[in-house]
């Protein structure tokens, strides 16, 4: 497997039914009677997910998810779908994606037929019934609200990526982890324990409030405004910070770059190759300055949004993540805004 192993804590978290410090102990509706089965499938009603807890896997139809967030970076889902149509993969990337989202680590076979909209036709490394915590922990979660209709708070750019590309869409299935369970809230204690436990993204690329009523309906591209501070952050992962268990980390890294403005970004442009790189470059070591206890953005330290203690993780720019993104489309193992750019030019 791809990942490096979690913690004892978080395996226990992951495996067990208990509520997850720091999250509400709101019970599911009575009428659940405190029973889950860890496994849930059905329509887009969402009455059939009322009695999901926390660390249920739920089989979700990705037209049916509701949105936490009023933006995306463009430039982190032109990646996705330049690697799943100009990909130089063995296997597409797109099945990899897929069998992580999905709790099975990564794609183990796939033929030129193969396809998302039948997870038949390709397999996984670890076959359903048979997950672990490690493969657990990096699916994308979700929070059961009124009604049980499904919150995403974590996978917007992935879910996007399945619904844009050619062999996805709207009808597409893929299981997402149980966050929390509120659906026994009224709409407004809902959104309020929403924004209380930071499950809820509600500012716009200006850093303006918006009101969670105006949040996307759904995932998809035309549903969402452009964050350009949003994908910056997303190629300065493992560069100049490790992503976490925190949703909208990025967001909150990117509000610290467009308000306390640690790098000029005058300069920057990005459908140019050398400029994005540059300016991650920048924008990575200013975080990697930082000290670790630092607020970065509503109360979040530096440490807590995982920055790392050194830029490039200690190596030299020759080397390590910094390298791997700056590989050009040209290379045999293109970088990710290589891919993001060549995408792109095809719109």
């Amino acid at each position: 497997m791809r990942r490096s192993a979690i913690s004892a804590l978080t395996t226990l978290a992951l495996l067990g039914a208990g509520t997850l410090a720091g999250t509400p102990a709101v019970a599911a509706p009575l009428a659940c009677g405190g029973i889950s089965t860890g496994s849930f499938s059905g329509s887009a009603g969402g009455s059939e997910y009322l009695c999901a807890k926390e660390g249920d896997l739920l089989d979700v139809r990705i037209g049916d998810v509701h949105a936490t967030q009023p933006s995306l970076g463009y430039d982190e889902v032109y990646y996705k779908l330049g690697r799943y149509t100009l990909g130089k993969d063995e296997i597409n990337k797109k099945f990899d994606d897929w069998c992580e989202a999905n709790g099975q680590a990564e794609a183990a076979t796939a033929t030129p037929a193969s396809t998302l909209k039948d997870p038949a036709s390709f397999t996984c490394a670890i076959p359903v019934g048979s997950e672990t915590a490690e493969s657990i922990a990096p699916m994308k979660t979700v929070v059961v609200g009124p009604r049980g209709a499904l919150y995403l708070t974590d996978g917007h750019h992935t879910l996007t990526s399945f619904y844009e590309t050619a062999d996805g869409g709207p009808d597409m299935h893929v299981r997402l982890r149980v966050l929390g369970n509120l659906s026994g809230l009224s709409e407004s204690a809902f959104w309020a324990e929403m924004e209380k436990n930071k499950w809820v993204w509600t500012r716009d690329v200006d850093g303006n409030q918006v009101s969670v009523q105006s949040l996307p309906k759904g995932v998809g591209l035309a549903n969402f405004a452009d964050d350009k501070y949003r994908s910056l952050l997303y190629f300065a992962r493992d560069i100049g910070f490790t992503p976490g268990s925190i949703p909208f980390q990025e967001f909150y890294w990117g509000a610290w770059v467009r308000d306390a403005t640690p790098v000029d970004l005058s300069g920057w442009n990005n459908n140019d190759l050398a400029s994005y790189l540059s300016t991650v470059k920048s924008v990575s070591q200013a975080q990697t300055a930082l000290a670790g206890n630092t607020v970065v953005d509503s109360g979040f330290t530096a440490t807590d949004l995982g920055v790392l203690s050194a830029w490039n993780d200690g190596k030299a720019e020759s080397k390590g993540e910094f390298a791997k993104l700056s590989k050009p489309y040209s290379d045999e193992k293109p970088g990710k805004i290589a891919y993001s750019l060549a995408y792109k030019a095809t719109l």
